[in-house]
């Protein structure tokens, strides 16, 4: 990891905004060709135990918005489309979303997230369409 991306998640760590923070969602890597991260499953967790389906899109949009942020810092990121298949529950541990990048364009980006537990088995699926739109 070069030290532009180390210093990168140090402030994407520190400035997570509020959901984010609430969540304790912390940046593992960032790049406009690879984000990961990652959130923990006791405090994202439903009643009944396991993780809240909700979380896991948090963090896929989450994922994608910054992938796509990072291709042109000059303007905005907004989701625009979230897809997420909820594929196996998460009871204990972390998730961690890897996005990648499907297409790249002027204005849409098209991501696509996979969730793994700490097992390494994927509990999600997800793809992200984000809009760059210049910030008024």
């Amino acid at each position: 990891m070069s030290d532009e991306e180390k210093q990168r998640l140090e402030g994407f760590n520190s400035n997570r905004g509020p959901l984010l923070e609430k969540m304790e969602l912390e940046w593992l890597e960032a790049s406009p060709e690879r984000v990961v991260a990652r959130i923990p499953v006791k405090s994202n967790a439903q009643p009944f135990g396991v993780l809240h389906g909700g979380a896991s899109a948090v963090l896929a949009e989450s994922i994608a918005s910054v992938g796509a942020w990072l291709a042109d810092t000059s303007r905005i990121a907004l989701g625009v489309e979230l897809k997420v298949n909820h594929l196996r529950p998460a009871r204990s541990g972390w998730i961690t979303g890897v996005g990648l990048p499907l297409m790249s364009g002027k204005n849409l980006t098209v991501w696509e997230i996979r969730i793994h537990d700490d097992e390494g088995q994927l509990t999600a699926f997800s793809t992200c369409t984000v809009a760059l739109r210049d910030g008024d």
